[in-house]
């Protein structure tokens, strides 16, 4: 069997549920399968960044250096692979093979693969910015992307789950409302990125910037903006206005709706007190 350097974050997650367990079990067997059949020479996994994903560099046959991703069962990645092939390397990175029933898949190795997360902020919301923008495409007849609402409607009920711990229920139950409203009156629908942040995004020689890890539903552009934002929470919390009216600028969306989204997201996923005070409409 092939050594395989589990890192311990993913282990750490693997061993909050069953599936996670058993994922994390066939996980040796798994690579090798795939190390085989793809003819990988593989190297040892990135641990940066990563939380829910075993993704290793590794060399072709041919000598092309790729990546070897899979994922571990997660209902907000189900999607990953077909989102992928849908955007088709723009703005994202290519999927050069995949195995949808091992949730894996061979992708183009960013180089020098410089996490965005390194810049100043306002230079990261200009190209989030822009990737998004290049994200947000309506989706073809008969597509099997989930809505955006079915995300939603697991976080709420996980949020009901955890009522004992909520910090204002006041809150907490507006940012519920808020969740459903905003789920059901998109003024526009595209398919979206949902996690798409400055950890996500990595310097190429194809491209500048290149998307990875997408989590795509099809949904209100104005909710994509509030991942990058969340993880700029400091900036967030001490100019709340500004900073949403200036980033939803260069997303070309309603700064009040990506504004309620944020509030929403901080109330409902129990973020820090502090920030929902301040984002409270």
């Amino acid at each position: 069997m092939y050594d395989v350097t589990i890192p311990k974050r993913i282990a750490k997650n693997c061993s909050q549920t069953v599936a996670g367990i058993a994922w994390l079990d066939q996980l040796p067997s798994a690579i090798a399968n795939l190390r085989q059949r793809w003819s990988l020479t593989l190297s040892q996994p990135f641990e940066d960044e990563l939380s829910c994903s075993w993704v290793a560099p590794c060399i072709r046959q041919d000598g092309t250096s790729v990546v070897l991703k899979l994922g571990m069962p997660h209902m907000e990645a189900k999607s990953e692979i077909n989102g992928l092939l849908f955007w088709n390397g723009d703005p994202t990175v290519f999927v050069l093979a995949s195995d949808i029933e091992l949730n894996a898949m061979l992708l183009e190795h960013c180089q020098p693969g410089i996490s965005l997360r390194g810049r100043p902020e306002y230079e990261q919301d200009e190209v989030i910015a822009k990737l998004l923008r290049r994200l947000w495409r309506a989706p073809p007849e008969g597509h099997l992307f989930r809505h955006l609402s079915e995300m939603i409607a697991l976080w709420s009920k996980e949020s009901l789950e955890k009522a004992e711990s909520w910090f204002d229920a006041g809150l907490v139950r507006e940012g519920l409302f808020i969740f459903e409203e905003l789920s059901n009156n998109a003024p526009s629908e595209f398919l979206l990125a949902t996690d798409l942040h400055a950890g996500n995004v990595l310097q190429a020689q194809r491209k500048p910037w290149l998307v990875i890890d997408p989590k795509p539903f099809v949904g209100d552009p104005a909710y994509d903006a509030t991942q990058h934002l969340l993880n700029c929470e400091a900036r967030l919390c001490s100019d709340p206005e500004g900073v949403v009216r200036r980033f939803s600028d260069l997303l070309n969306v309603d700064h009040e709706r990506v504004h309620l989204w944020l509030f929403a997201r901080a109330a409902v996923g129990l973020f820090n007190d502090e920030l929902v005070r301040t984002l409270s409409p």
